[in-house]
């Protein structure tokens, strides 16, 4: 069975790529915004962490910075943008990879730390 991945996705504009993301627990995220306000936004959200994406949802995320926060959501409080993000977001639900693998599987398995000429020392 594929590993799933709860984020709530909030775009400020229809015609931009911009994505801000927060990784949530659905079921926590379902009650809150149905208006379990009173329940913790720790249990909610996986991190007070938000990221952002030129490409979509699905594209690469990065963190975002301080001064992003606070031109896109106009304050630089994570509890305040992540807020921000679960009320005006929509929350999606994609699967995740089931194993990790490597880009070179020839090596896999192999990796070494190398050895100076005495069989000793390296990196």
């Amino acid at each position: 069975m594929a590993k799933t991945v709860a984020k709530v996705v909030y775009k400020p504009d229809t015609q931009s790529t911009d994505s801000y993301i927060v990784i949530v627990n659905p079921e926590e995220y379902k009650k809150w915004k149905d208006g379990g306000h009173t329940i913790p936004l720790v249990d909610v959200v996986d991190s007070f962490e938000i990221f952002h994406s030129t490409q979509g949802a699905q594209g690469h995320l990065n963190r975002t910075s301080k001064q992003e926060l606070d031109a896109i959501f106009g304050s630089t409080k994570e509890d305040d943008c992540v807020t921000h993000v679960l009320q005006k977001g929509t929350l999606q639900i994609t699967s995740a990879g089931d194993k990790y693998t490597t880009s070179n599987d020839a090596q896999q398995g192999h990796n070494q730390v190398s050895r100076g000429a005495a069989g000793h020392g390296g990196r």
